[in-house]
């Protein structure tokens, strides 16, 4: 399987001498230099430096871990995995929300060197059944059961369908979750002198603009480089604490999140399993908290949620905190200046990325103005290098709009057994095409100005609407659909369906509303990918060629739908 994995390690960035500086062409600072070990070297590393600082928080399961009792876990679980028969490069599957269990696995799995499989915990039995067969999972450990997601009940209706080399189902707080977690600390340096930073050790499914999802392949160097740099850009420090609202089993919680802080000795606390603004205020209040993570929905909730908890006469003491990440889509800049004003997070920075660079590849600086952390996605970051290229593969001038490219250390090694795929991705050079269209300032600031690829950003979530049109085939009333992201206050973006009629359907006179297609999604589809809104037409607006012109789709679906171009509802 590794041989369709491209390295990419060895392709060096440009010399920036030689570098028009008139074009969008950047290399990031190289002042800080890569570090060159593995995820459990590092962690072996900031143990010894930190035995006895905080690591690992869990508010809703109650476990509060030093770095000295989190990597006895670790190295615990490591050796079960490995006396199980678990081996470098075996696939270990995760489905569940954030706990501290999550975090324990994350590092045993890198320990020997097993490839972290992450599965969006809001998957249903057809999403979670592609993960396990594409990648080849060999264990997969969940959660048994979360609100209305029962992941127990699940797993049972589809293991049978799961392929070999599936072995075995542990669920957390099971006995065999405690006979593999609980395992006497065998030698595990025979494994260790086997492992190579540029190993795979994670796959990341990001969301396929045809069919199915695409496993984005990273490996030690990837994502423990992209951890430490993003820390070091916010500052970070053995003597901060980081609250984690945001999903591990995405890049967001895992790199931004877990790794950057256990890079620099910090402590990372989960505020509960999923996003809750109360749990992640009384968090950062009860934690102590100096950084907090999240999209900008998520601060928005907070904003409004500590207005009205200062109206009740609870007052929530959050004077340490001093930076933090906000990452998924652009900030309104009165968002950003009252996370400045009223959370007092007067160093939050933006990250832009993709889940194929690790995944964070522009980011702003502490001391970058508010103007610029607000229209822009920063400067090129440590190590990787920049371009914006016309249709011809030119580099553009500055201020000119153009597709973004990417090289350096943390692009992915591929997408998991599709080659093709990931040669469309990444060209021959180490170039990763990131599909979204931008311009690079004078001072080297990038803005986003639009996307390529059809893809809808819903709360920091990345949609790819050829997935759902995909499963939205198979309802016997379907004829045609097409799937397209609509303004929305809330999320930034909500998903709408355009739906041709089946004949059939139409001359019995039946119709389709968006609670048929919800009922008809619900446990098949993650529900974020449900679209909420449904149209049904006779055709849809076509170009001379024939393709579907969805921009002018977009258009129409804001006067159908009675909205505002600005997200808010007439």
């Amino acid at each position: 399987m590794t041989s369709t994995l491209r390295p990419h390690h060895d392709i060096s960035l440009s010399d920036p001498a030689g570098i028009d500086p008139a074009e969008s062409h950047l290399v990031g600072p190289t002042d800080v230099p890569l570090l060159s070990e593995t995820i459990g070297q590092n962690l072996a590393r900031t143990v010894a430096a930190f035995p006895d600082h905080d690591a690992l928080i869990d508010l809703y399961g109650d476990i509060h871990l030093t770095y000295q009792e989190f990597h006895r876990k670790v190295l615990r679980l490591a050796s079960g995995l490995h006396n199980a028969g678990y081996r470098k490069g075996d696939r270990i599957g995760i489905w569940s929300p954030n706990r501290w269990e999550w975090m324990v696995l994350q590092f045993a799995t890198a320990e020997i060197g097993a490839i972290l499989v992450c599965i969006n915990p809001t998957y249903r039995t057809r999403e979670l059944t592609y993960a396990v067969n594409q990648s080849g999972i060999k264990a997969l450990f969940s959660a048994g059961r979360f609100k209305d997601s029962n992941y127990r009940a699940m797993i049972g209706t589809v293991s049978h369908t799961f392929d070999r080399p599936y072995k075995e189902t542990v669920f957390f707080g099971s006995e065999r979750w405690e006979e593999l977690a609980n395992s006497a600390i065998g030698d595990l340096n025979p494994v260790r002198e086997t492992l190579d930073p540029h190993d795979p050790i994670n796959i990341q499914y990001t969301s396929g603009t045809t069919g199915m999802a695409k496993g984005a392949t990273l490996t030690h160097h990837n994502v423990l480089n992209n951890g430490f740099m993003i820390g070091e850009r916010l500052n970070y420090t053995d003597s901060d604490r980081v609250i984690i609202p945001v999903p591990f089993f995405h890049c967001f919680g895992m790199v931004i999140g877990i790794l950057a802080a256990v890079t620099h000795g910090a402590a990372s606390i989960i505020p509960g399993p999923v996003f809750n603004a109360e749990n992640t205020l009384e968090a950062a209040h009860h934690g102590q908290a100096t950084s907090l993570l999240g999209v900008p929905t998520m601060f928005m909730a907070e904003l409004q949620l500590l207005d009205h908890l200062e109206e009740k006469g609870k007052k929530l003491d959050l004077s340490r905190l001093r930076t933090g990440v906000m990452a998924g889509t652009s900030c309104p800049t009165k968002t950003m200046r009252e996370i400045i004003d009223i959370l007092g997070i007067e160093e939050i920075g933006i990250c832009y990325g993709m889940t194929e660079t690790s995944p964070v590849n522009h980011q702003t600086m502490p001391d970058d103005p508010v103007e610029k952390r607000v229209e822009t996605v920063g400067r090129i970051g440590p190590h990787l290098e920049v371009k914006i290229v016309d249709d011809d593969g030119s580099t553009v001038s500055r201020g000119t709009q153009g597709e973004l490219l990417v090289r350096g250390y943390s692009v992915m090694q591929g997408y998991w057994d599709m080659p093709e795929k990931t040669a469309e991705a990444i060209d021959a050079e180490g170039w990763m095409h990131s599909g979204d269209l931008a311009t690079m300032d004078t001072e080297g600031y990038v803005q986003i100005t639009g996307r390529i690829k059809d893809m809808v950003i819903r709360g920091g979530e990345n949609i790819y609407p050829r997935e759902i049109e995909e499963f939205l085939y198979e309802h016997p009333d379907i004829a045609d659909v097409q799937v397209i992201g609509v303004p929305d206050e809330k999320y930034g973006e909500e998903l709408m369906a355009w739906i041709i009629l089946d004949e059939d359907a139409v001359a019995d006179g039946r119709t389709l509303t968006a609670d048929d297609i919800r009922t008809f999604s619900d446990g098949k589809l993650a529900k974020f990918k449900i679209p909420k809104y449904i149209h049904i037409t006779e055709v849809f607006p076509m170009t001379i060629s024939g393709k579907v012109r969805k921009v002018e789709m977009r258009e129409k679906a804001i006067g159908i739908l009675g909205l505002y171009s600005n997200g808010g509802k007439a």
